[in-house]
Protein backbone atom coordinates (compact mmCIF):
# COMPACT_ATOMS: atom_id res chain seq x y z
CA UNK A 1 0.00 0.00 0.00
CA UNK A 2 1.71 3.61 -0.57
CA UNK A 3 2.34 5.40 2.01
CA UNK A 4 3.51 8.89 2.93
CA UNK A 5 4.27 11.03 6.14
CA UNK A 6 4.99 14.90 6.04
CA UNK A 7 6.88 16.16 8.40
CA UNK A 8 7.39 20.00 8.91
CA UNK A 9 10.41 21.14 9.65
CA UNK A 10 11.67 25.09 10.58
CA UNK A 11 14.22 24.51 7.45
CA UNK A 12 11.23 22.78 5.22
CA UNK A 13 9.86 19.41 5.54
CA UNK A 14 10.35 15.96 5.05
CA UNK A 15 8.56 13.09 3.18
CA UNK A 16 8.88 10.19 5.06
CA UNK A 17 8.38 7.29 2.65
CA UNK A 18 8.90 3.84 4.29
CA UNK A 19 6.28 3.06 6.60
CA UNK A 20 7.14 2.67 10.12
CA UNK A 21 7.92 -0.56 11.87
CA UNK A 22 10.46 -1.74 8.92
CA UNK A 23 14.14 -2.15 9.31
CA UNK A 24 14.88 1.03 7.60
CA UNK A 25 13.69 4.75 6.95
CA UNK A 26 13.53 6.91 3.42
CA UNK A 27 13.30 10.21 3.43
CA UNK A 28 13.08 13.20 1.07
CA UNK A 29 13.55 16.46 2.58
CA UNK A 30 13.02 20.01 0.88
CA UNK A 31 15.36 22.50 2.99
CA UNK A 32 14.89 26.11 2.32
CA UNK A 33 17.80 28.28 0.78
CA UNK A 34 19.56 29.55 3.97
CA UNK A 35 18.45 27.47 6.39
CA UNK A 36 20.61 24.67 8.25
CA UNK A 37 19.93 21.32 9.99
CA UNK A 38 20.70 21.53 13.75
CA UNK A 39 24.47 20.40 14.42
CA UNK A 40 23.62 16.92 15.59
CA UNK A 41 24.48 12.98 15.87
CA UNK A 42 22.66 9.97 15.70
CA UNK A 43 23.38 7.05 18.74
CA UNK A 44 21.94 4.66 17.51
CA UNK A 45 21.07 5.42 13.80
CA UNK A 46 23.53 5.07 10.44
CA UNK A 47 22.28 7.20 7.08
CA UNK A 48 23.09 7.94 4.05
CA UNK A 49 22.49 11.63 2.19
CA UNK A 50 22.53 12.74 -1.44
CA UNK A 51 21.47 15.71 -2.52
CA UNK A 52 19.15 15.18 -5.40
CA UNK A 53 19.12 19.08 -6.72
CA UNK A 54 20.39 21.99 -5.57
CA UNK A 55 24.06 23.16 -3.90
CA UNK A 56 24.80 22.50 0.10
CA UNK A 57 27.10 21.89 2.57
CA UNK A 58 27.52 19.07 4.52
CA UNK A 59 29.35 19.77 7.60
CA UNK A 60 31.43 17.06 9.19
CA UNK A 61 32.51 16.76 12.50
CA UNK A 62 35.90 15.13 13.32
CA UNK A 63 37.31 13.13 16.37
CA UNK A 64 38.87 16.45 17.98
CA UNK A 65 35.62 18.49 17.51
CA UNK A 66 36.98 20.21 14.32
CA UNK A 67 34.12 21.04 11.46
CA UNK A 68 35.04 20.38 8.03
CA UNK A 69 32.49 21.64 5.18
CA UNK A 70 31.72 19.37 2.22
CA UNK A 71 30.21 20.99 -0.97
CA UNK A 72 27.74 18.29 -1.51
CA UNK A 73 28.25 16.50 -5.22
CA UNK A 74 24.42 15.77 -6.76
CA UNK A 75 23.54 12.40 -6.33
CA UNK A 76 26.52 11.17 -4.42
CA UNK A 77 26.42 9.54 -1.45
CA UNK A 78 27.56 10.47 1.90
CA UNK A 79 27.55 8.23 4.81
CA UNK A 80 27.14 9.51 8.37
CA UNK A 81 28.14 6.62 11.14
CA UNK A 82 26.46 6.53 14.84
CA UNK A 83 27.81 9.40 16.47
CA UNK A 84 29.47 12.02 14.02
CA UNK A 85 28.13 15.59 14.58
CA UNK A 86 26.86 16.78 11.12
CA UNK A 87 24.83 19.82 9.85
CA UNK A 88 23.50 20.49 6.32
CA UNK A 89 23.57 24.00 5.26
CA UNK A 90 21.52 25.10 2.42
CA UNK A 91 23.07 27.09 -0.23
CA UNK A 92 19.75 27.47 -2.98
CA UNK A 93 16.44 25.51 -1.92
CA UNK A 94 17.55 22.32 -2.03
CA UNK A 95 16.02 18.13 -2.13
CA UNK A 96 17.79 15.96 -0.20
CA UNK A 97 17.44 12.32 -0.05
CA UNK A 98 17.76 9.65 3.09
CA UNK A 99 18.40 5.91 3.69
CA UNK A 100 19.00 4.76 7.06
CA UNK A 101 18.44 2.35 9.59
CA UNK A 102 14.93 2.89 11.29
CA UNK A 103 14.22 5.92 13.22
CA UNK A 104 15.79 4.64 16.92
CA UNK A 105 17.77 6.32 19.77
CA UNK A 106 18.09 9.86 19.87
CA UNK A 107 18.86 12.97 17.96
CA UNK A 108 21.14 14.85 20.43
CA UNK A 109 21.00 18.61 19.17
CA UNK A 110 24.67 20.23 19.68
CA UNK A 111 23.31 23.68 18.49
CA UNK A 112 20.23 24.45 16.72
CA UNK A 113 18.94 27.83 15.18
CA UNK A 114 15.37 27.18 16.28
CA UNK A 115 16.37 26.18 19.62
CA UNK A 116 14.65 22.48 19.39
CA UNK A 117 15.55 20.39 22.08
CA UNK A 118 17.41 16.72 21.38
CA UNK A 119 14.14 14.45 19.46
CA UNK A 120 13.64 11.18 21.37
CA UNK A 121 11.52 8.30 20.97
CA UNK A 122 8.92 9.78 22.89
CA UNK A 123 9.31 13.49 20.55
CA UNK A 124 9.19 11.15 17.68
CA UNK A 125 5.52 10.61 18.22
CA UNK A 126 4.53 14.14 18.24
CA UNK A 127 3.54 15.33 14.68
CA UNK A 128 5.53 18.17 14.95
CA UNK A 129 8.16 16.28 16.50
CA UNK A 130 8.61 18.96 19.07
CA UNK A 131 8.76 21.57 17.08
CA UNK A 132 6.57 24.20 17.76
CA UNK A 133 5.95 25.62 14.04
Amino acid sequence: MPFQKIVPKPWGHEIIFAPEGLPYTGKIMAVNAGTRWSIHYHDAKLETLTLFSGKALLWLGDKDGKMEKVPMEEKKGYTIPVNQVHRLEALTDCVVMEASESERGTTVRVEDDFERKNETEEVRKDPMRGWGG
